[in-house]
């Protein structure tokens, strides 16, 4: 006798119709197609969240930017095909970690200019840092604490060398979870002034 699943929660469903091409095998089992995950997470996601996911696929080569792009004008007009298009736009290849993803989308959606990602500093010819986000025409840069950071040893590092990008002239603001959860606002007006100001006296 089958046993019928129902609803369970903190578990949404979703029902769509899969077209040719849109599943693979993976060892002896069929899955969607990076794609078609990425379209399905984009029709049914909020657009930050969308990003993070597809971000991540991007940065495993699951995926490229170009065939997602192609794939949601394939199937122009259909439900999610803008949606997918938005969060390809607001993607990008260079994310390390979930948050990185978070803070620099939420960041484009405020208004702020695209920064980059993992922006190496280098001081005749030598590496300094890599920095998470960076807008490195105003020299400033935002830089994700994470839970590694419990490990003191790292932390120092860290710190030793953004200290030296301080001496160079870079402001490097940091974000971690919880400022994000609970005073994203406070956050994004410092990142905000740092830019503008940076952007006053480059004219």
């Amino acid at each position: 006798m089958a046993t019928r699943v129902g609803p369970t929660t903190g578990i949404h469903i979703h029902h769509g119709v899969i077209d040719p091409g849109d599943t693979v095998d993976r060892a002896g089992v069929t899955v969607t197609s990076p794609a078609r995950t990425c379209w399905d997470i984009a029709r049914w996601l909020e657009v930050v969240e969308a990003v993070v996911v597809i971000d991540s696929m991007l940065a495993k080569r699951l995926t490229t930017v170009t065939a997602l792009r192609e794939y949601a004008l394939d199937r122009a007009g259909r439900r999610g095909w803008r949606s997918l298009l938005r969060a390809v736009d607001l993607a990008d290849t260079g994310a390390e970690s979930p948050e990185e993803s978070r803070t620099r989308v939420r960041l484009v959606l405020a208004g702020l200019p695209r920064p980059e990602t993992q922006w190496v500093v280098a001081e005749q010819g030598k590496f300094v840092a890599r920095l998470d986000l960076a807008w490195p025409q105003f020299k400033v840069a935002v830089e994700y604490d994470g839970l590694w950071h419990d490990d003191p040893e790292q932390l120092h590092r860290d710190r030793r060398r953004l200290n030296r990008l301080l001496g160079g002239d870079w402001i490097v603001l940091h974000v971690t979870a919880k400022r994000l959860r609970d005073d994203f606002d406070g956050f994004l007006s410092e990142v905000r002034a740092a830019l503008q100001a940076r952007s006053r006296s480059t004219r």
